[in-house]
């Protein structure tokens, strides 16, 4: 390969690639749950993009989309950097390296109910991200395929929310720094 093909090698790579990542983690109950319904949708066509599935401890093998049982912390990064859409359980080591990157998961957290953990914490941590507006949740599985086909248009929605929250801090933060101005005036001004 010569100077010039390695260097579009190179650029082609950097491309960003339209694709799904899914990770279920490292916890040792299977989520087949989750792994079987986005095996499902790109099996139907209803996904038509790339996707590639971390299946963990998971029984259920994926018959349409790409998979690994396990993969590396830095592979993970890249698959969170590459993807459109990433959807995971609900660890925090798995939900923080995709808000890290400025993007909204959708979190699908494990259940007691199904046998996917043994208490109901994942279910709590969503929640609570959930109402700061920081994540998609899914609590019943077949609500993700509304998620993923109208992705852009929650993420965005919770995109603005955030913004305009942003927004009003800042005028707060200058009203009350202009107040504070305003009254070391008057007092400096002040006789007594």
């Amino acid at each position: 390969m010569g100077r010039t093909e390695e260097i579009l090698s190179k650029r082609a790579s950097l491309r960003p690639v339209i694709m799904i990542f899914v990770t279920v983690g490292t916890h040792e109950q299977p989520f087949d749950r989750l792994v079987k319904e986005i095996d499902k949708l790109k099996g139907k066509n209803i996904i038509t993009e790339q996707v590639f599935i971390q299946t963990g401890y998971s029984v259920y093998k994926p018959k349409f989309c790409e998979y690994e049982e396990f993969i590396k912390f830095n592979e993970m990064m890249e698959m969170i950097k590459k993807a459109r859409i990433v959807i995971t359980h609900g660890g925090p080591g798995s939900i923080m390296p995709v808000l890290y990157n400025g993007k909204v998961p959708i979190v699908v957290p494990r259940q007691k109910k199904h046998g996917e953990h043994v208490d109901a914490h994942q279910v709590h941590f969503c929640k609570k991200l959930e109402e700061k507006g920081k994540i998609l949740a899914v609590y019943k599985i077949e609500e993700i395929e509304n998620k993923i086909k109208n992705y852009e248009s929650f993420a965005n929605k919770l995109i603005d929310i955030k913004k305009k929250k942003e927004d009003h801090m800042e005028k707060l933060k200058n009203i009350s720094e202009a107040m504070d101005e305003l009254c070391k005036k008057l007092l400096k001004n002040r006789k007594y």
